[in-house]
């Protein structure tokens, strides 16, 4: 594998497509590579940015789809090209900060959000995690850079992340509404550009209330036993990542 490309960046922050057809040994946390057709088509038709190549905020936005999809899909941190591993943190609104290892085992969402009413992260899984909210936003739920406050070494960036509200968040109904999230993170990164160090900063709780906001939905308990039963089980283990 090599660590650059002809336009001389490091591969980690190149288009995640390319990360993917480069990593020919990579250890695949469901046996295959992520296929992000779906994510591309609803960047496509929903992002409100268009970074031109080579740019600061498209190099930014590389380098963190790629740790993105690094962290859900390979299963050997050791095999993260985005980030030193050894010295790797993240952390959401100055609360508990996390290593690589932490974050594959318990999942980019339970690291991401803290307990709360609403969201219990120190009881869901990984598995779990992903498949509650992949059931809650069936259509994806898309990620793009808006804007870069300050460049290498200290990168600080605000973001957006959103996704249509369609299916259940555990028994609340979907509202069909656009549900976003907005939010700024401050990454230390080394000479070439991998990641020693996230911090996030967002509102848990504005996510939390558009989530419930539908209210308890009626039978909820026998929606949830019909859900355990659910396509989502095995399309999880082939999902295509948004």
């Amino acid at each position: 594998m090599t660590s650059t490309q002809p336009n001389n960046l490091p591969l980690w922050v190149q288009n995640r497509d390319t990360v993917i057809e480069y990593s020919k040994h990579a250890e695949w946390r469901y046996q295959t590579p992520p296929d992000y057709t779906r994510s591309k088509e609803n960047l496509a038709q929903e992002s409100t940015c268009n970074h031109a190549e080579g740019s600061l905020e498209a190099i930014v936005q590389n380098l963190v789809r790629t740790f993105e999809m690094e962290v859900s899909f390979k299963s050997n941190p050791k095999q993260w090209l985005a980030v030193v591993q050894d010295k790797f943190r993240v952390s959401t609104n100055g609360g508990q900060e996390f290593t690589a290892t932490d974050v594959y085992t318990q999942g980019t969402y339970n690291t991401f959000m803290a307990d709360s009413e609403h969201y219990k992260a120190s009881e869901e899984t990984f598995e779990s995690s992903a498949k509650l909210f992949h059931s809650t936003f069936p259509q994806g739920f898309p990620w793009e850079l808006l804007e870069v406050y300050s460049g290498p070494p200290v990168v600080t960036f605000k973001w957006r992340h959103w996704g249509h509200f369609r299916g259940p968040y555990k028994d609340f109904a979907p509202t069909g509404e656009t549900v976003e999230i907005v939010g700024i993170s401050v990454a230390r990164v080394t000479d070439d550009l991998k990641i020693i160090s996230l911090e996030h900063y967002f509102d848990n709780n504005l996510f939390l209330e558009k989530l419930t906001a539908g209210g308890k939905m009626e039978n909820a308990a026998n929606s949830e036993n019909k859900s355990s039963g659910c396509p989502f089980g095995s399309w999880f283990k082939g999902v295509k990542k948004s």
